[in-house]
């Protein structure tokens, strides 16, 4: 018996012996009049057995039909043996047309031992931080390294931006390594797609701040995505810890999860496809899984430059100075300046070169574009020699025996001595001379 029915006797045995009226035993056990009398006389009847519920132990009329339980088990042991229950119970109704609650899969995978009960996460001491009130007023960003296709493509990258108000996710994309072009790449899109955003929340990563120990030469004081954002007018904030920007960690979690078996499932095998295919995926999971904002306004706000300004920006800036001649480098690459006018002028300038693999090279001096050549610049070195000429000059070398030196050398020189003091060999010369014979007596 239940905690339910031991109350239910223990009132219904005092309405039995009178102690109780019919009135409050129905107000206490929370039913009508009429039902305490049946129960009195199903307790009179047929004992304490008569106040329990007559459909314990029998199966109920609104459960699942026992051949489409057989079906979806199948299917799932088939097609979706490592899903979860939720994202299993989504691909039965969307893809077989199969009906079942989240639990309903559930239990079924447990007996069939499929998934395996999971224990509940301990206590969690972090602090929780509300949400922004609008979209686009904080996008949390990360980079997710894993095996997202499962060995049909190398092991890539993806960029994650996810707004903090709704939880929705903004941009998505697959790149071989987390670095700082991908991220420009991704905002650009992002800023032509949605606007400006207020701020962006990243972690600690050398591309977002600068993390030597040795901060005073002001070339790198900020990292070049710092500066980008800075022309951009976006607050760029760094967080201290993983939980801090857990809403994009979580993110993490369930892409690798259902993103994983997402692209298993349509046959995705190469990143370029996958990027294809993103925006549709995204649609579907901020149907399923983004939170309206508690404001409805948009904290977006829209680019007014054009598309070549935005890149420019969202391109590597190398900061060099112009020779006499009007020249500079960078790896390994000579830039000349060839100006219309103002060639005196731009002797000894501060020019930025300005670098992106997706658009032509720039040189930028207050804010003009000037035209220049490049060139590969000349590298000095030696004549090449024969391999085996060299060994030659080597053996030489070692077996080379050191020519004997002039008298006059500073190694043939005696060592001096203090003035009334005799040399150290001069000691000794008693030792070497001949010992004198006695004369006989």
């Amino acid at each position: 018996m239940t905690a339910k029915d031991v109350l239910r006797s223990q009132v219904m045995a005092q309405v039995v012996e009178g102690k109780l009226d019919q009135a409050s035993a129905a107000s206490r056990l929370g039913i009508s009049v009429r039902q305490v009398k049946r129960l009195k006389r199903r307790l009179q009847d047929e004992g304490t057995q008569g106040l329990l519920s007559k459909k314990r132990s029998v199966p109920s009329n609104r459960r699942t039909p026992p051949d489409v339980m057989a079906k979806a088990i199948a299917l799932i042991g088939k097609h979706y043996a490592d899903f979860g229950p939720t994202l299993a119970c989504e691909k039965l109704q969307e893809l077989h047309e199969i009906k079942l609650s989240v639990e309903t899969v559930r239990q079924a995978m447990l007996g069939a031992g499929l998934w395996k009960a999971r224990r509940g996460a301990g206590i969690r001491t972090h602090a929780i931080r509300e949400r922004r009130a609008r979209r686009g007023e904080l996008i949390q960003i990360d980079g997710s390294p894993h095996d997202w296709f499962e060995g049909r493509a190398p092991r890539c990258c993806l960029l994650v931006f996810i707004d903090d108000a709704t939880s929705e996710l903004m941009a998505l994309r697959f790149v071989d390594t987390e670095t700082t072009l991908g991220y420009m790449g991704l905002l650009e899109q992002y800023v032509l797609e949605h606007g400006l955003p207020a701020a962006i929340y990243s972690d600690r990563h050398s591309i977002f701040q600068v993390n030597r120990g040795d901060r005073q030469d002001v070339s790198h004081t900020q990292t070049q995505f710092a500066r980008a954002l800075e022309q951009l007018g976006i607050e760029g904030i760094q967080a201290n810890s993983p939980q801090a920007k857990g809403r994009v960690e979580r993110a993490n979690q369930t892409l690798q999860d259902r993103l994983v078996k997402e692209m298993r499932l349509q046959g995705i095998d190469s990143q370029e496809q996958a990027n294809a295919w993103l925006p549709q995926f995204m649609r579907a999971l901020n149907r399923r899984f983004a939170v309206t904002p508690s404001l409805p306004s948009d904290a977006h706000v829209p680019y007014a430059g054009t598309e070549a300004a935005l890149r420019r920006i969202l391109s590597i800036h190398s900061p060099r100075r112009l020779s006499s001649n009007l020249s500079c480098q960078l790896d390994g690459l000579l830039y000349q300046v060839q100006p219309a006018d103002r060639g005196l002028a731009l002797r000894g300038a501060d020019v930025t070169i300005v670098t992106n693999p997706a658009s032509p090279t720039e040189v930028l001096w207050q804010g003009r574009i000037l035209p220049h050549t490049l060139s590969s610049k000349a590298i000095r070195q030696q004549e090449a020699v024969d391999g085996k000429e060299v060994n030659r000059k080597v053996d030489r070398a070692l077996n080379r025996r050191t020519p004997p030196q002039p008298v006059g050398h500073p190694w043939k020189k005696k060592m001096s001595t203090a003035p009334g003091k005799a040399p150290p060999c001069a000691q000794f010369e008693h030792i070497k001379a001949p010992l004198a014979l006695a004369p006989a007596s």
